[in-house]
C-alpha cells in the first residue's frame, strides 16, 4: 500500500489541507478532537470511511483535502471492496476526462500513474475501482475528480485500529458490513465512534412491522452504542 506522502502534490488543484489562511483554525479544531480521543504526540487520529460510493468518497476526500497535510496528527483512509472492474466504455471516458483537465493530467504524470489509463483506454489493461480511487476517481462519478485517497480493500485492516468509522454504505449493505466489522472489534478495549452518512431505511415485519434506520442497524449488528447520524442539507 502506498504511503500517505504520495497524497500530496505541489501544484495540484487539491492541496490536501494546504488551504491559505485557514490552516491555523483547522489545526486547532483537529487538536481539540485529538484531545477528546486522548491522543498523544506521534499517535495520529485514525479515521476510516467504509463504503466508496459517490457520497462516501466525496466525504472522505473533503476530510483529506482539509486535514491531510497534518500527517503526524491524522490518518484518513477509505475502504471499498476489491475486484470491481472498470468497463471499457468507462475507461475510455475516464481517459477523456483526464486529458481534458491539465491539473489532473499533471498529477497523474507526477505520480507515474498516467500509463495505466492509456492502457485502459486501449483495452490492454483492466482497471479496478479501488486503484482508480487511489488516484482520485470514484467509479460512480468519474466526471468529477477528487483528491487522491489512501484506499484499503481489507475490512479488518481498515477498522481494527480506527478511532472514527464513517459509514458511507447504502442502508441495504450496512447490516452485513457492520456485522463483519463487529468480529474485528471484540478484542478492542475501546470501540470507535461511528458516524453514519447512510440514507434510506429498511423494514422489519417481526415481531411487528417497523422501520429500521441505518444507525439502528449499526447498533444491532456491531453492538456499538454511540452512532452519530450526519445529514447534508443544501
Amino acid at each position: 500500500m502506498k504511503g500517505s506522502d504520495e497524497l500530496v502534490s505541489d501544484g495540484d488543484l487539491h492541496t490536501n489541507g494546504l488551504i491559505q489562511g485557514t490552516n491555523g483554525s483547522l489545526e486547532d479544531k483537529l487538536d481539540e478532537l485529538r484531545l477528546l480521543f486522548g491522543k498523544t504526540e506521534g499517535d495520529p487520529l485514525r479515521i476510516v470511511g467504509v463504503g466508496a460510493g459517490a457520497w462516501g468518497s466525496v466525504f472522505a476526500a473533503m476530510l483529506q483535502d482539509s486535514y491531510g497535510s497534518f500527517r503526524d496528527k491524522i490518518q484518513i483512509r477509505i475502504w471499498r471492496r476489491p475486484g470491481k472492474s472498470v468497463d471499457r466504455a468507462t475507461a475510455e471516458h475516464l481517459f477523456e476526462v483526464i486529458n481534458s483537465r491539465e491539473d489532473v493530467l499533471r498529477r497523474l504524470i507526477r505520480r507515474c500513474a498516467y500509463l495505466k489509463y492509456v492502457e485502459g483506454r486501449l483495452g490492454d489493461r483492466v482497471l479496478y475501482a479501488d486503484e482508480i480511487l487511489k488516484d482520485g476517481f470514484c467509479l460512480n462519478m468519474v466526471d468529477t475528480p477528487i483528491c487522491p485517497l489512501k484506499v484499503v480493500t481489507n475490512l479488518q485492516e481498515a477498522v481494527w485500529d480506527a478511532d472514527i468509522v464513517i459509514n458511507g454504505l447504502p442502508s441495504t449493505e450496512t447490516w452485513e458490513v457492520f456485522e463483519e466489522i463487529s468480529k474485528y472489534l471484540k478484542e478492542r478495549v475501546n470501540v470507535p465512534v461511528v458516524i453514519s452518512l447512510a440514507k434510506g431505511i429498511e423494514a422489519e415485519l417481526e415481531p411487528e412491522p417497523r422501520i429500521v434506520t441505518p444507525t439502528q442497524m449499526i447498533n444491532r449488528a456491531s453492538k456499538i452504542g454511540f452512532v452519530l447520524f450526519c445529514m447534508c442539507i443544501n
